[in-house]
């Protein structure tokens, strides 16, 4: 009897009845089985037990090197001692006052010490309330309605902003958006500044938004001279210019991407890592653009006066417990440090993985984050002197990329010990040269795996 080479998709369903058995129950209570769209995977999910440090455990009992990382909130690593000790201790004391606390004032007072913009700070529940806020703020200080935001750029769910998330940018990114919201929003192309000065020339604009690390959680970068000129431009025009910082707050430098790339928006968002891992968001700002949310101050004609903002878990004890400590942990630079350099030795013996076995790609990333292109050759540009894509690398291209990464190279990792966040990833304090070694030989296993049932392209 010939022996039939199980394929990568079969080997997937066979290694983990046990999540399959999960995904079957989640199937009769929760819509598309997953909380998250960046969590479904074909043929079904993964359902994790614990995690510590650089790794997770599923319920089957497979043991992964994390590169999902809480979609980027775990700066360092899972279940940080001096986090879950801190969040422990508050829980003792109780997890909502309904009043203010002591630890909300040290939260924002580390925030406005970090980021250069921040004068003062709003706390929400996540990144998308954070955006949610900070569009409110900008209209509320301008009185313009007008909104700019760039192709591919991601700000979260709110209708305002979840448009023109993959190509082709002019049809809807989901069923249900409002079209009275998107009626008051401009998609521009990033990185060309052009487009912004004509589109700031009718002098109704409130905000420009935009992922200053580049689209996509920084896969195509921004350029530096670029958000220098939308600093000059929107400040010309008296727009808001509005950094959403949910991915690169705290994680490229203390201070965030303003700090990092030198240029200072009039308001960030903040998620993730602003939280230590727990729900929890925030907008920083300057005092003026701010002061929009002060009592006292008096609207025209009966118009309301100040931006109000209400939510029930806003800094929240539990959140402002890990919030604290993860800052201060921050602060002292050394996640960086440690994170930058496993990072940069990582991305370079992937690359070399790939050089090995001739595969056309690139693994690329500022600072610790992680991304990975399988494309073809002609659409595989050398990498930057910044170890970066080219920032004008044709935006088409990422639809194409993702659907390779995050299905295809998504399950082989998961079946080599590896996971990443679709074709994207991030690298915490805690990960070591261990985790480097032993990522580099599930990189190179995973990609024998897909050539081997042709799903990958060789640059020769």
């Amino acid at each position: 009897m010939t022996k039939v080479r199980s394929t990568v998709y079969e080997s997937f369903r066979q290694r983990f009845p046990e999540s399959a058995r999960l995904a079957a129950e989640a199937g009769q209570v929760v819509p598309r089985v997953v909380t998250h769209d960046a969590r479904h995977l074909d043929p079904f999910p993964l359902y994790m037990s614990h995690a510590l440090g650089s790794h997770k455990w599923d319920v089957d009992g497979n043991e992964y090197i994390d590169y999902a990382g809480g979609h980027g909130s775990l700066f360092l690593g899972h279940s940080h001692p001096d986090i879950v000790r801190a969040v422990q201790a508050q829980m003792e004391r109780g997890t909502h006052y309904g009043f203010s606390h002591e630890r909300e004032v040290r939260w924002a007072e580390l925030i406005v010490r970090l980021v250069p913009c921040a004068d003062r700070v709003e706390f929400t529940m996540s990144g998308t309330e954070s955006v949610m806020l900070a569009l409110r703020i900008a209209r509320g200080y301008t009185g313009r309605t007008k909104i700019i935001k760039f192709q591919e750029h991601f700000h979260g769910w709110y209708d305002q902003v979840c448009h023109a998330l993959a190509y082709p940018y002019e049809q809807p990114s989901t069923l249900g958006l409002d079209d009275g919201q998107l009626a008051s929003v401009a998609v521009l192309p990033p990185n060309r500044i052009a487009p912004v000065r004509e589109a700031l020339e009718g002098g109704d604009v409130a905000a420009v938004i935009l992922e200053p690390g580049g689209a996509r959680g920084g896969f195509l970068p921004v350029d530096r001279e670029y958000l220098q000129q939308l600093r000059e431009e929107t400040a010309k025009a008296g727009t808001v210019l509005i950094f959403d910082e949910v991915i690169t707050g705290f994680r490229y430098s203390p201070g965030g991407a303003q700090q990092y790339f030198g240029v200072t928006p009039d308001l960030s968002t903040f998620g993730k890592i602003v939280g230590g891992g727990l729900p929890s968001g925030a907008v920083g700002g300057r005092a003026e653009v701010m002061e929009v949310l002060e009592y006292g101050r008096l609207g025209e004609k009966g118009r309301p006066g100040r931006v109000s903002h209400t939510g029930t878990f806003n800094a929240n004890p539990l959140a402002a417990a890990a919030g604290v400590v993860m800052l201060e942990h921050v602060a002292t630079g050394l996640p960086h440090q440690r994170a930058n350099q496993t990072a940069a030795t990582l991305r370079g013996k992937m690359n070399g993985v790939l050089d090995e076995l001739d595969v056309s790609g690139r693994v690329f990333g500022d600072c610790s984050m992680l991304h990975l292109l399988l494309a073809p050759p002609d659409r595989c540009p050398p990498l930057t002197a910044e170890g970066l894509i080219p920032s004008d690398w044709p935006l088409e291209y990422l639809a194409d990329n993702k659907g390779v990464v995050s299905t295809h190279l998504k399950r082989a990792l998961l079946l080599e010990g590896v996971d990443v966040l679709s074709d994207h990833g991030w690298v915490s304090a805690a990960h070591d040269e261990d985790d480097v070694e032993e990522t580099a030989r599930a990189f190179r296993r995973a990609l024998q795996r897909l050539l081997a049932e042709d799903l990958v392209f060789l640059r020769s």
